[in-house]
């Protein structure tokens, strides 16, 4: 049997992983696929292990660290189909260490590759785009719709960019939240979500840098084309610039 299946989790796929890994000779053979919910599904299961894909993320981090970045973007980007290219991705990785650069041919190099560049140049991309306004108690909330699940990476982006501050990011698309208390990075789901009340100074900046907005630019060198090159309107719905003054 060339087939495998997990639970769908990301916990799953490294427990899936590492134990393909571990007892099948050729790993570059195999096919791993989420669990279909029938009655008869075709495939090995292979039950979800926290402490063990804790375990086997930890090691190969340590040992290939970029790689490993690689993988994590891979896995945030939630593209449906990318199983089996991880795992042969890992095992290639594995076998070749720093020399991955040389098998870019490879199909499942390229495909995670491909994929992790996507998702690095969104959340650089959300790193200047994200908007933090102040709230009533003190603290900051951001929101954004990305298209791939990117609050890890720039939740740790902002922990050391806003470490003083008490902040929250709100992914809207899949109601996942971040919160920086001024100590530890924690994260969680939303069932519902109340917009909270802004503090009054939120208000006056607000109406500062839609003027200083509109007024910086000079309107003989407008490229509309340009500035959506870099900010693209999808991204417009959380910019206090491009937003209806209150």
């Amino acid at each position: 049997m060339n087939l495998y299946r997990y639970d769908g989790t990301t916990e799953g796929l490294f427990s899936a992983i590492d134990h393909i890994l571990r007892h099948e000779p050729d790993p570059q053979a195999i096919e791993l696929k989420p669990q279909q919910q029938v009655l008869f599904d075709e495939g090995i299961y292979i039950a979800s292990n926290a402490e063990r894909a804790e375990t086997v993320l930890r090691r190969f981090s340590s040992a290939y660290p970029e790689s490993a970045r690689q993988v994590m973007y891979c896995v945030f980007s939630e593209k449906s189909g990318m199983e089996t290219s991880l795992l042969r991705y890992i095992h290639m990785v594995s076998l070749h260490g720093s020399r991955i650069e040389a098998y870019l041919t490879h199909p499942a190099v390229h495909d995670v590759h491909f994929l992790a560049r996507k998702v690095t140049r969104e959340t650089h991309r959300m790193k200047g785009l994200l908007r933090f306004v102040m709230l009533e108690d003190g603290s900051y909330l951001a929101r954004m719709e990305p298209d791939f699940n990117i609050i890890q990476p720039l939740s740790q982006f902002f922990v050391r960019r806003l470490r003083t501050q008490e902040w929250f990011i709100y992914d809207v698309k899949r109601s996942l939240v971040s919160c920086w208390d001024r100590r530890k990075l924690e994260f969680g789901t939303l069932e519902s979500f109340n917009a909270p009340k802004l503090a009054d100074e939120e208000h006056r900046v607000q109406r500062m840098w839609r003027t200083f907005f509109r007024h910086v630019a000079i309107p003989e060198r407008k490229n509309a084309a340009l500035q959506r090159s870099f900010m693209p309107m999808k991204y417009w719905k959380y910019l206090v610039e491009k937003t209806v003054t209150r």
